[in-house]
């Protein structure tokens, strides 16, 4: 069974989340000590599968190495599985078909 894509709007706001240790100096990294591990676990349950797994590794390693939150990971896996997931008909349609 395909997981279901999250909106956008959510992906946004996580990576915005992941920004805004930044807005204190000298807090940021402290607070990724609490934040990476959070935020690949939300990524893996966003996205589940072997995409939401190796993405939420990736995701808990990109928040957790000092200066490299400015990658939005949510927002670029959102776009990936939006233009390579096929377009496929629901049941309802398979049915009478």
């Amino acid at each position: 069974m395909k997981h279901p894509r999250p909106s956008i709007i959510i992906c946004v706001v996580m990576d915005l989340i992941g920004y805004a240790s930044f807005i204190i100096p000298g807090f940021g990294e402290f607070s990724d000590v609490i934040w990476a591990p959070l935020s690949g676990y939300i990524f893996y349950k966003l996205f589940g599968g072997w995409k939401g797994k190796i993405g939420g590794i990736f995701n808990f390693i990109e928040e957790i190495l000092p200066f490299s939150d400015v990658i939005p990971t949510f927002t670029i896996m959102w776009i990936w599985q939006y233009f390579t997931q096929k377009d496929e008909p629901n049941s309802l349609s398979k049915r009478y078909s």
